[in-house]
């Protein structure tokens, strides 16, 4: 199937915010090599989620299209952000009971890119860019460090599985650019999530994500979407991604 393109929307949403654009790119860390391998696995992210909701949509909620080429898959790492930003200031406001300080610091440290990220691509989408989303993290109790720093694992081994999947749906080298410079931080995210809550030193990069050839995951945008669509209570559209 034939890559989707916006090429001339997308540089346009990209021009309108060069200076959020370069703030970022100054900012972020170093770019990530796309593999281009898409491995399966929805199956195994729904079983790690904590208690996630099943039930359907609310029916006030408004349905959100993505969108398609550039534009679309920037929206779908928008939708992410969103929904980790969302997750790490509810963490943030509500500290687990006995949180070590070590442990405030990374979660703050957590909050802060992820707001920073999601902040960055609706600046970088500017007219473009998705509706406020909507979520449900009743699921999840803010005052069980279990209960956080699974949800916590679960979301960032997903955002990396996530745009490690789309860095090879991108056609602009601008973008891509940002992507990877997006997903080395959540790695780091998912690094330390993981070395705290399984209290493993090798867990950072376990075999359970890390393949024998030393690569991380890669989910399609359709897998990491059914993955978390039980804490986004908006229906969300992705039929107009690209997918190769």
């Amino acid at each position: 199937m034939s890559k989707q393109t916006l090429l001339d929307e997308s540089n346009a949403a990209l021009s309108q915010n060069k200076g959020d654009r370069r703030k970022f790119l100054k900012f972020s860390g170093a770019a990530i090599a796309t593999t281009g391998i898409l491995l399966s696995g929805c199956q195994e992210v729904f079983e790690a989620l904590p208690n996630a909701r099943t039930e359907g949509k609310g029916p006030a909620m408004r349905s959100v299209p993505l969108g398609k080429g550039d534009i679309g898959i920037l929206n779908y790492a928008y939708a992410l952000e969103q929904l980790e930003a969302a997750f790490y200031l509810q963490v943030v406001a509500t500290m687990y009971s006995g949180i070590s300080e070590s442990e405030m610091v990374m979660m703050e440290d957590i909050k802060n890119h992820e707001v920073a990220h999601r902040d960055f691509l609706k600046a970088a989408l500017g007219k473009n860019a998705i509706v406020d989303l909507n979520f449900d993290f009743s699921s999840v109790d803010f005052s069980d460090r279990d209960s956080v720093l699974a949800t916590a694992k679960v979301f960032e081994d997903l955002g990396v599985a996530a745009y490690n999947g789309a860095g090879q749906l991108l056609e602009s080298p601008d973008y891509l650019l940002i992507a990877g410079k997006i997903v080395s931080v959540e790695a780091r995210h998912a690094a330390a999530i993981r070395s705290i809550y399984d209290n493993d030193f090798t867990s950072f990069a376990g075999d359970d994500i890390i393949d024998a050839n030393g690569l991380d995951r890669a989910f399609s945008p359709t897998t990491v979407l059914e993955a978390a669509a039980p804490f986004i209570m908006n229906k969300i559209i992705a039929n107009q991604l690209p997918t190769s």
